[in-house]
C-alpha cells in the first residue's frame, strides 16, 4: 500500500490510482486547498442541476435508491481512503457532503435559486459548526477504538461515521429550510 500522507498531500495522480479514492475525494473536488467541503458541495449542486435538466423523467424512488447506494459506497470509499491516509475523516474526502447535499436537493428541487442558495448556506453552516447531536456523533466515530460486532469491519464503520454526521447536517438543514419556506422566504 502506498501512504502518501508520509510524503505529500493527496493529488490527482494519487486519487485516480484507486477507485475508492476517486469516490471519497469527489472525483477531484475534494482536492481543493481552500474549503474542500464547500467545493465538494458546490460540485454536488452543479451535478444535480445538470442531472435535473437531462433526466427530467426520473422518479423519486429511483433517486432514493441511488442515494442509498451512494451512501453505502461512501461508507466503503471513505473508510478505505481514511485508513490509507491514517486520517479517518480527511478534509479532502467530500463524498459525505455530496450525498448529503443531494439528499437536500431531492426534497427541495425544483425551487427558486434563493431556496437552493439558502439550502447550500445552511448545510455548510451545520456541517462546519456541527451543533449538538452532529458534534456528538462526529466525536464518537472519530474516537472509536474498535471492538464489538463492528470490530470486524473497522474501515466500513469509520466510513459510516464520516457519512452520518453530514446526513444529520442535511436533516437539520431541511428542518430550518422548511421554517424559512413556511415564513415565505
Amino acid at each position: 500500500m502506498d501512504y502518501p500522507q508520509l510524503l505529500t498531500l493527496p493529488n490527482l495522480r494519487w486519487m485516480f490510482k484507486r477507485p475508492w479514492r476517486a469516490i471519497a475525494f469527489g472525483f477531484g473536488s475534494g482536492l481543493s486547498s481552500i474549503g474542500p467541503g464547500t467545493v465538494g458541495t458546490l460540485w454536488a449542486w452543479a451535478f444535480a442541476l445538470v442531472c435535473q435538466y437531462f433526466f427530467i423523467g426520473y422518479s423519486i424512488a429511483d433517486v432514493c435508491i441511488l442515494l442509498i447506494i451512494g451512501f453505502g459506497l461512501g461508507c466503503w470509499a471513505c473508510g478505505k481512503s481514511g485508513a490509507e491516509l491514517l486520517v479517518f475523516d480527511h478534509s479532502g474526502m467530500v463524498w459525505d457532503e455530496i450525498i448529503a447535499f443531494w439528499m437536500i436537493l431531492l426534497f427541495v428541487l425544483p425551487c427558486s435559486w434563493k431556496i437552493q442558495f439558502l439550502a447550500f448556506v445552511l448545510f455548510r453552516l451545520f456541517d462546519i459548526a456541527k451543533p449538538g447531536p452532529i458534534r456528538w456523533i462526529d466525536a464518537y466515530f472519530k474516537t472509536w477504538q474498535g471492538g464489538g460486532f463492528f470490530g470486524k469491519w473497522p474501515q466500513l464503520f469509520r466510513g459510516f461515521g464520516v457519512m452520518v454526521d453530514d446526513l444529520l447536517a442535511a436533516f437539520f438543514t431541511l428542518i430550518v429550510l422548511s421554517v424559512f419556506i413556511k415564513l415565505g422566504f
